[in-house]
């Protein structure tokens, strides 16, 4: 494990979700063309998924806007605080994560074809370990505020997180600051 991090650490920061975007373009090209609408579940399955991909991918906007401490004329991506409230509380990668998996596999729902598979399963594996190479920088941007947030929150796996935030409530009452943030 040790030595795949290292080089998933050497590689540069944008190489794998690269890939991984040529790959799921490559999906959504044979999606728009080569649809195969049968069985039915798996054409509903597929646009379950896809409008929880928009869910997942959204809320991350709206969410640091108002938490991230971004300066005004600034991208939402520009954050300054750590935010671990809203959708971030169950998933800590829920737009470059959660919803790009989440698109993979409604792609391969809907096209119901296995070139779809063949090039998202790859793309969902890539996206996954630039996440693994994103928690390191986070790591440096945060420091150990983030290594605690890693412990709580799941990457990913938003039913893990949603369990794992109900379970946290019912034990114990979460204290918030002035502006909403999760006290420690």
């Amino acid at each position: 494990m040790k030595r795949l991090q290292e080089l998933l650490y050497g590689l540069h920061p944008f190489l794998l979700s690269s890939i991984a975007g040529a790959l799921t373009v490559a999906q959504i090209v044979l999606a728009l063309f080569f649809r195969r609408p049968d069985p039915e579940v798996l054409k509903w399955a597929g646009w379950v998924c896809w409008w929880a991909s928009a869910i997942f991918g959204w809320l991350p906007i709206f969410t640091f806007r108002r938490k991230g401490g971004i300066s005004k004329g600034k991208s939402f991506v520009n954050t300054t605080r750590l935010v671990e409230t809203g959708i971030y509380a169950i998933a800590r990668h829920p737009q470059m994560g959660t919803a790009w998996l989440f698109i993979c596999i409604s792609l391969m729902l809907l096209t119901n074809r296995w070139a779809s598979v063949a090039l998202g399963l790859p793309a969902m594996v890539l996206v996954y370990l630039d996440l693994l190479q994103a928690d390191r920088r986070l790591v440096d941007k945060f420091g150990a505020a983030y290594e605690r947030y890693m412990e709580r929150v799941p990457r990913v796996n938003f039913v893990a997180g949603i369990i794992r935030l109900v379970r946290q409530r019912k034990t114990q009452p979460i204290a918030r600051g002035v502006n909403g943030d999760i006290l420690q």
